[in-house]
């Protein structure tokens, strides 16, 4: 692989604030485990509150920012490129300076906005995030049709459109979707929160049809079924389902690919399902599952974009979802890494 820059993603870059926090804190602002919301008016002093009765870590995060960085962890330099809308404050510094750190190039739109934040409480193995958009809200698709972003939309082969952005700018996920479509270009779509489903399905579906990959965990599939009238809670009838939606290009079937926390992954392709155990490890060794999700996803992206197999791919975002795990927050190792398939 020579190219570069081949794979371009587009999201809601964010600081991430992290604490292993007491149950009490989740119940205080009426959170479940494993949630992801979007702050609503009484979230909104959870922050300070945070920050104040917890010993915090400050990470850069936004779903997809996270699976670029975890992508570029195992691909050549200059692989990735990641669009977004942050601050002119101290946080989009920070925010530009760890991605850099892990060769994740940035071009961020610049708003007046504060840089969006994102809490996220952990309580056992178990994370919920609460997002206060901000500046991530603000992304503008002047930004995208500027000649030295849109030069970068050109170059690429491969797009990662996180399903968070469908809340920021639908417009600019179709611009890029409908550029992959034109030219034959692979378009991947993570469906990133139960609310996603929920209550932006129209801008999803329209994303959908344009998708070659669709990533999600259980419980994504489960909001999504609900919202298209499936019928079913099975994964893989889901993840069959999903795969036989309506698609614009019409080139190669669409592949679903559906992690299940501690269960196998489900993958549904060509009206076929697999189904892949992950690796194996104990609860004392979870420090953080925060980022896991994401992690896969960059993985699995890592192996994907360089043509290798399904089974490659899923296997490589099992192995670095293993190492987040492993570690305070979805960070890698500072080391450049490769990836060795062993079937």
């Amino acid at each position: 692989m020579t190219s570069e820059f081949i794979l371009l993603g587009i999201e809601n870059p964010l600081l991430d604030i992290s604490a292993v926090v007491k149950p009490e804190l989740l119940k205080k602002y009426n959170l479940k485990p494993n949630d992801a919301i979007l702050a609503a008016d009484e979230h909104k002093p959870l922050y300070a509150e945070m920050i104040k009765d917890y010993p915090v870590q400050y990470i850069a995060g936004g779903a997809a920012q996270n699976t670029l960085r975890g992508a570029q962890w195992l691909l050549p330099e200059k692989s990735t490129v990641y669009f977004g809308s942050v601050g002119k404050d101290h946080e989009a510094e920070v925010l530009a300076k760890m991605a850099a750190k892990d060769g994740l190039r940035t071009e961020y739109h610049i708003s007046d906005l504060p840089t969006g934040k994102c809490a996220v409480l952990i309580t056992g193995i178990q994370r919920t995030l609460v997002t206060d958009l901000l500046a991530a809200n603000d992304y503008k698709i002047a930004h995208l049709e500027k000649p030295e972003a849109w030069s970068l939309v050109e170059a690429a082969k491969f797009f990662y459109i996180g399903g968070y952005f469908l809340t920021v700018s639908p417009p600019a996920a179709m611009k890029i979707a409908n550029h992959a479509i034109a030219t034959n270009k692979v378009l991947a779509l993570n469906l990133s929160a139960p609310f996603i489903p929920q209550f932006f399905t129209q801008p999803l579906d329209d994303l959908i049809k344009c998708a070659d990959v669709v990533f999600g965990n259980e419980a994504e599939a489960e909001a999504l079924s609900t919202a298209y009238n499936f019928g079913t809670t099975d994964l893989a009838e889901i993840a069959l389902k999903v795969a036989a939606l309506p698609k614009t290009n019409t080139s190669r079937p669409r592949l679903v690919v559906f992690t299940h926390g501690a269960k196998p992954t489900v993958s549904a392709h060509n009206g076929a399902i697999k189904t892949y155990p992950i690796i194996p490890i104990d609860v004392k060794d979870i420090v953080d599952t925060n980022g896991a999700g994401d992690a896969f996803c960059g993985g699995f992206l890592s192996q994907f974009v360089q043509g290798r197999s399904v089974d490659e791919a899923v296997a490589a975002g099992h192995y670095v979802a293993n190492v987040v795990i492993q570690r305070s927050g979805p960070t890698y190792p500072s080391h450049a890494h490769t990836f060795k398939f062993s079937a």
